[in-house]
């Protein structure tokens, strides 16, 4: 049941009860009763049905009027008046439905005792008329009753809308995530992928005047390069990337060479659970495309390392172009820290490495290079 269709339940529900409280006794007095009696009762029944009105309208929104003390008193005095000038057990069939305004509009500590003061009020009222404690107990049991079956009735239509409120704006964060993992592993993925395209073709491009054979194996492995990338496209949409440290330094590796980088790889054989294995081969894949794209490397080393059950990850390269001195960390298991000095691809990494409780560190090396560094627990 949505939002709406309880508010409509509730709402009917509510008009039934108040109705069914007064319709017969009503009937009853335009049949019996003479016309100026009539016309008093119906003026009382308007007096108390138009703030009652109010009231309940403004509990199944939840908001509260600044004429609040003033219809509230009013509902009150058309409650309690007329049982004071000629209209005997007239407040037995409006009290409990003043109950549920009280309950639902005063404050719930305040409200329970005015209730249970009414109930009391009434029953040693009717007491005094009817000399019949079990009929003067049930009219005053009613006012609690039906005062509880109204705040529960406008309670679960508040909280049916709270609810239905929570799921859209939980809907509209997995969509929100969805997005941004899509964004990330683009970036960090495809990025990736058509950084080393465009190495490849201007490697073959070069070659291709004098050394023929060695352009053609560049062309296949561009071809292969962007095959992987329209792989990768598509695992993304579908929400499933399985990477793991060991292919992609070699995949860096590979590339790095063929961009006349010397690589120098030394992994240390630790094991590594998926999760954080996985944020490892982004680091790499991060660092190695950041070191193809930004800087004017010769060198780099990708080295692993165990650190007190802990995996460190470390790349290096020269050639660092002045202008391109940054330096982060991202606490352990926290969010990104000093993210505002980062690059999308690193921001990235720093989201990745807090999600299975690791830190990212990347900054200028004294030999004017630059050094990337991510430790995971094993």
């Amino acid at each position: 049941m949505n939002s709406t269709s309880a508010r409509r339940l509730g709402i009917a529900l509510i008009v039934l009860i108040s109705i069914g409280y007064t319709i017969i006794p009503l009937m009853a007095s335009l049949v019996t009763a003479s016309m100026s009696v009539n016309a008093r009762l119906l003026a009382g029944l308007t007096a108390f049905y138009w703030p009652h009105i109010l009231h309940v309208r403004q509990a199944f929104t939840g908001t509260r009027s600044r004429w609040l003390p003033a219809t509230l008193t009013v509902q009150v005095v058309a409650t309690y008046l007329p049982e004071v000038v000629g209209f005997p057990n007239w407040s037995a069939g409006l009290a409990p439905l003043l109950a549920g305004p009280v309950l639902l509009l005063l404050p719930l500590r305040w409200a329970v005792v005015m209730v249970m003061t009414m109930a009391a009020v009434e029953f040693w009222w009717l007491l005094g008329i009817w000399h019949d404690v079990t009929g003067s107990f049930f009219y005053s049991l009613t006012i609690v009753i039906t005062g509880a079956m109204f705040y529960v009735v406008v309670r679960l239509v508040r909280v049916t809308a709270e609810l239905e409120q929570a799921r859209a704006g939980l809907a509209e964060a997995a969509v929100l995530k969805e997005r941004l993992r899509i964004s990330r592993d683009l970036h960090d993925g495809l990025g990736h992928s058509l950084t080393a395209i465009v190495l490849k073709g201007d490697l073959a491009t070069r070659l291709m005047d004098h050394d023929l054979p060695t352009a053609k194996t560049e062309v296949g492995a561009l071809v292969q390069v962007a095959r992987e990338a329209a792989q990768e496209v598509r695992q993304v949409a579908r929400g499933y990337r399985r990477m793991t440290l060991a292919d992609e330094v070699h995949r860096a590796a590979a590339l790095l060479e063929s961009s006349g980088i010397g690589c120098q790889v030394n992994l240390a054989g630790i094991t590594v659970s998926r999760e954080p294995d996985e944020a490892l081969a982004w680091a790499v894949r991060e660092g190695v495309t950041n070191i193809l794209r930004h800087s004017r490397a010769t060198t780099c080393s990708i080295t692993t390392s165990n650190r007190a059950g802990r995996a460190h990850l470390e790349i290096v390269n020269n050639g660092l172009p002045p202008d391109d001195a940054q330096t982060a960390t991202a606490p352990a298991g926290g969010g990104p820290g000093g993210a505002q000095t980062l690059t999308g691809g690193l921001v990235g990494l720093v989201e990745r490495a807090a999600q299975v409780g690791g830190t990212v560190e990347a900054g200028r090396t004294s030999e004017g290079g630059f050094r990337l560094t991510m430790e995971v627990p094993t």
